[in-house]
C-alpha cells in the first residue's frame, strides 16, 4: 500500500481502515446515485408540488431524527449502522413490491411522490450516518489528512452509479433500478461491521468506542445544538448551504422541464449532470481537499463554496435577460456542476471535521438533527422563499441576484467556525497532552 502513502500522508496503520472506509463511502453513495435521477425526474414530471414534497419531507425527517438517536443511545454503533443501512435496503425492496403490484398511470403519480420524499430523507440520512461514524473513528488531525480521500470512494460511487443509470436509465424500468440499489447498501453494512470491530483492536490509531453507549436520550441531541454556539453556527452555515442548493434545484427543475418534454431523455440528461459532477468531484478530491484543508484551514475552505455561488448566482442574474434557453441552460449546468462538485469535494470533508472536536452525543445525535431536520427544514423555508419570490415575478435571474447577500453572509459564517474550530483542537490536544 505504499502508493497510498504516497498520495496521502497515512500512517502504515491507517492504510486498511482508510480503504475499507473509503469503500463504505463508495457503496451507500453507488446506491443513492442510481435513485437520485429517478427522485429528481420525478422533480420536473411534478414540479408544481415541489414546496409541498419538501414540506412532507421535513415533517418525516422530524419524526426520523429522534427514532435514530433512540436507537443510537440503545445500542452499539456495530450494531445501529449497519442496521440502519438494512433498515433502507428494506424500504427499497418494498418500493419494489408496490411498483410491480400498482403500476397503473393514477397509482404511479402517489408513488412517485412518496418515493420522492423517501429518497430525499435516505439521501441525507445514510450519508450522516456515514460520516457520523467517520468523525468517530478518527481524530482532528487524522481527519484532516484522510476525510477527503475517504470522500473519494464516494464520488467514486455517485460516478458509478450516474454513468450506470446514463447506460440504463431510458431502457430499463425503475423497479429494476430500485433492486440493483440494495445490494451496496448490504455490501456497506458489512463494511461498516468491520470498521467497528478494527477500531477495537489493540495499537490501532482509530478510536474505539469504549463500553459506553452514546448518553442522551432521543431528544437530547436537539437541545445540545441549541446551547451550543458551535453547533449552531455549523447549523447556520447548513441552513444558508440548503438555500443556495434549493435555488438552484426549483431553478434545474424549472430549466430543464421546459427544455427537455420527454420523461427518459430527462431522466439521462440527470444522470449525465451526476455523471460530470462526480467526476469533477472525483478530480477535487484526489488533488486538491486534503491538501486545501492543511494549507489555508478549515474556516477559508468552508468559504470557497460560498464565494463560489456568489460568483456563479451573479452570472446567471446578468444573463438572464441576454441568453436564449439553450444558452442559459449551458450556464445553468455549468453553474451546477461546479457548485456540487465543489460542496462534495471541498466543504463536505471540511464540514466533517467540524465534528471531530465535539463529544460523541454531537457526533451522531445532534450532527442527525443538523444533517437531517436542519437541512431538509432549511428546504422547506426555502422552497416557500423560492415560491414567494416566483409569485412576486421574479424569474430565475431576479431570484439569483436577490440571493448574493444572504450567500455573503454565508461565507462570513464559514470563517468564524474555522476560527472555532481550530480553538477546540488545540484545547483538545491539550487535555491529551495533560492526560
Amino acid at each position: 500500500m505504499n502508493w497510498l502513502q504516497r498520495l496521502l500522508p497515512v500512517e502504515r496503520d491507517e492504510v486498511r481502515p482508510v480503504l475499507t472506509a473509503t469503500a463504505y463511502g463508495f457503496c451507500i453513495l453507488l446506491s443513492y446515485y442510481i435513485l437520485r435521477p429517478v427522485r429528481d425526474e420525478i422533480s420536473s414530471a411534478d414540479r408544481g408540488n415541489l414546496q409541498y414534497l419538501w414540506t412532507a419531507v421535513f415533517f418525516v425527517m422530524l419524526l426520523a431524527v429522534p427514532l435514530y438517536s433512540a436507537a443510537v443511545s440503545r445500542f452499539s454503533r456495530g450494531v445501529f449502522i449497519p442496521l440502519a443501512n438494512r433498515f433502507f435496503a428494506a424500504n427499497i425492496l418494498a418500493f419494489f413490491g408496490v411498483l410491480m403490484a400498482f403500476d397503473s398511470p393514477e397509482a404511479r403519480t402517489w408513488i412517485d411522490r412518496v418515493f420522492y420524499v423517501w429518497v430525499s430523507v435516505f439521501a441525507l440520512f445514510v450519508v450522516t450516518v456515514f460520516w457520523g461514524f467517520i468523525a468517530d473513528l478518527y481524530r482532528n488531525r487524522q481527519g484532516k489528512r484522510v476525510f477527503g480521500f475517504i470522500a473519494m470512494g464516494s464520488s467514486v460511487g455517485g460516478l458509478t452509479g450516474s454513468y450506470l443509470v446514463t447506460q440504463i436509465g431510458d431502457a430499463v424500468p425503475v423497479f429494476y433500478l430500485l433492486l440493483i440499489s440494495v445490494v451496496p447498501l448490504e455490501i456497506a453494512a458489512w463494511l461498516a461491521w468491520w470498521l467497528h470491530r478494527y477500531s477495537g483492536r489493540e495499537g490501532t490509531s482509530l478510536r474505539p468506542e469504549g463500553p459506553e453507549r452514546v448518553p442522551g436520550t432521543a431528544l437530547s441531541g436537539i437541545g445540545v445544538v441549541f446551547r451550543s454556539p458551535y453547533l449552531r453556527g455549523i447549523a447556520v452555515f447548513l441552513a444558508i448551504m440548503t438555500f443556495a442548493n434549493t435555488v438552484l434545484y426549483f431553478q434545474q427543475a424549472e430549466l430543464i422541464g421546459v427544455a427537455i418534454p420527454d420523461r427518459g431523455e430527462r431522466t439521462a440528461f440527470y444522470a449525465q449532470i451526476d455523471f460530470w459532477t462526480n467526476l469533477l468531484t472525483l478530480l477535487g478530491q484526489a488533488f486538491l481537499a486534503a491538501h486545501v484543508i492543511r494549507w489555508f484551514g478549515v474556516g477559508r475552505t468552508l468559504a470557497v463554496l460560498p464565494i463560489l455561488c456568489v460568483l456563479g448566482f451573479l452570472a446567471l442574474g446578468l444573463g438572464w435577460s441576454r441568453l436564449d434557453l439553450s444558452q442559459l441552460l449551458v450556464v445553468f449546468v455549468v453553474l451546477q456542476v461546479l457548485a456540487r462538485s465543489s460542496r462534495y469535494a471541498i466543504t463536505r470533508p471540511a464540514r466533517e471535521v467540524l465534528f471531530t472536536v465535539v463529544g460523541r452525543e454531537e457526533r451522531y445525535k445532534s450532527k442527525a438533527f443538523i444533517d437531517a431536520a436542519v437541512y431538509r427544514g432549511g428546504d422547506l423555508v426555502s422552497g416557500w422563499i423560492y415560491t414567494g419570490l416566483a409569485a412576486l415575478g421574479l424569474a430565475v435571474g431576479g431570484i439569483s441576484l436577490v440571493s448574493l447577500p444572504v450567500l455573503g453572509i454565508w461565507a462570513v459564517v464559514g470563517l468564524s467556525l474555522g476560527r472555532r474550530q481550530e480553538e477546540l483542537a488545540a484545547a483538545e490536544e491539550a487535555r491529551s497532552e495533560a492526560a
